[in-house]
């Protein structure tokens, strides 16, 4: 049974500008940034980023974990991480397969990420220096200002968007059934719109499941499958549209990765605002998936250090 010493260190980043979403106002991203470190002396890093409101432990818990634990680990206390920390279960989990893995060199330029737009207005400022640094596929919030003044900006907004580009539109679980349908009404004539993610609360599946049906516009999914035990009981239900998964919640990433694998979800992966050490170990799974969508860690414009 491999041992490993185990230190940790705690981080707040202030955004730029606060980021809204139909959650709420988002100022700092706090989080853990964890080493480990074998009898060869070689050490590897993972990054613990929970988001207590996307289902995962909250930064409070982490701590305290990461606090019990002591000055060493073993490998197998790592794979008893329990499935109500899935944001430590992927730190910890990334740290250790990194001993087993070539090292990994990300060149973000052969990359297809997405950009994350400001909500609002804040949106059609901000678009032209995102394609400038040639960026394809944007996301931007809705379900923040009344649906009326979001279809106005949504319409200057696709006015300002390239030909060649794509927007994805995320709601975060905020609109109600006839505003998900009104927009997914708007959006069928155009064909820049790559998906609606998350446009019901998380509880209304059904509902979802009854609007990819009858919408040509794609759905996507992304508080309903924000863990590992979420994504395995939607496909259970039945969802076989888009998975937007943030992999810096969703477990250990070998399970998430034999999961993904074995039932071929339609996968986005995507950011939970973490630094380069938990944006890199998601680049790496990702890498190892082939996965093919434009993945949302588009992240320039959100933090002064990345």
């Amino acid at each position: 049974m491999n041992s490993y010493q185990f230190t940790y260190s705690i981080y707040q980043r202030p955004f730029r500008q606060p980021l809204k979403t139909s959650h709420g106002v988002w100022e700092i991203r706090a989080g853990i940034i964890i080493q480990l470190t074998d009898d060869l002396g070689r050490s590897h890093q993972g990054e613990i980023a929970p988001i207590e409101w996307f289902g995962s432990e909250s930064i409070e818990q982490a701590i305290e974990w990461c606090q019990k634990i002591g000055d060493n680990i073993t490998t197998a206390q790592i794979h008893q991480i329990p499935d109500d920390l899935p944001a430590c279960q992927f730190g910890f989990g990334s740290a250790l397969t990194a001993f087993n893995l070539p090292p990994f060199n990300v060149d973000r330029s052969k990359l297809d990420i997405s950009a994350l737009l400001p909500s609002g207005a804040a949106a059609i400022a901000q678009l032209q220096a995102l394609c400038d640094r040639g960026y394809s596929t944007f996301k931007w919030k809705i379900g923040v200002l009344p649906i009326v003044q979001e279809v106005a900006i949504w319409k200057q907004l696709m006015t300002a968007l390239p030909v060649d580009t794509k927007l994805r539109l995320d709601a975060n679980g905020g609109l109600t059934y006839a505003e998900a349908k009104q927009w997914l009404e708007i959006c069928s004539q155009e064909a820049r719109i790559d998906f609606i993610e998350q446009p019901l609360a998380v509880d209304a599946i059904d509902q979802v499941i009854e609007l990819a049906k009858v919408y040509d516009t794609p759905i996507a999914l992304d508080e309903s499958v924000a863990t590992f035990d979420r994504i395995q009981a939607l496909y259970t239900r039945g969802w076989r549209g888009i998975y937007v998964i943030k992999p810096g919640i969703a477990g250990f990433p070998w399970r998430l990765a034999a999961f993904i694998t074995q039932q071929q979800l339609d996968v986005v992966f995507s950011s939970v605002m973490e630094t380069s050490v938990g944006r890199d170990a998601a680049f790496q799974l990702a890498s190892n998936l082939n996965l093919t969508r434009s993945m949302g860690f588009g992240l320039d414009q959100w933090f002064n250090d990345l």
